[in-house]
């Protein structure tokens, strides 16, 4: 056999290993998919048909819509994308960014229109740069400003 024809052989057998392994990771991580709606495709009932698989629901946490149960852990609030609103329930602590107004990731439930969260995850401003670049970006500014 030429080694024209081993290299195309060689090939040929790794193409269809890195594509059975793909497959194979596919097949093996589809139950551990967490699908992402807004809180217009949950009211539209787009996520109506997820029965027990778990969601994730994003948008803004809606100001005025936190209130705490008695028992200190159960938190109800509405996210919001604007047009549409989704009254989401927790029962855990919440994270330290987690504030009305803010961007947030519920990941749990729907059950009848209404969410139900098994986690929390608070969004922090996509504006957001660390205390050492925002220095560094406030004299870059400055030295812009100074040379004109």
């Amino acid at each position: 056999m030429k080694p024209k024809h081993q290299r195309l052989i060689l090939l040929l057998v790794a193409l269809a290993a890195v594509t059975g392994a793909v497959l194979l990771a596919m097949w093996g991580l589809r139950d551990r998919a967490s699908y992402f709606y807004t809180a217009s495709d949950i009211v539209s009932g787009k996520a109506a048909g997820q029965g027990d698989r778990t969601v994730r629901l994003g948008g803004m946490v809606e100001k005025g819509s936190l209130t705490r149960a008695a028992d200190g852990v159960t938190v109800s609030f509405r996210v919001t994308d604007g047009p549409a609103r989704v009254p989401v329930t927790y029962r855990g602590i919440l994270p330290d960014l987690f504030r009305e107004g803010s961007g947030v990731v519920a990941e749990g439930r729907v059950t009848g229109g209404a969410f139900s969260a098994d986690t929390i995850l608070a969004k922090h401003d996509e504006r957001y740069m660390p205390p050492q670049l925002g220095n560094q970006a406030a004299e870059h500014r400055a030295a812009r400003t100074l040379a004109k």
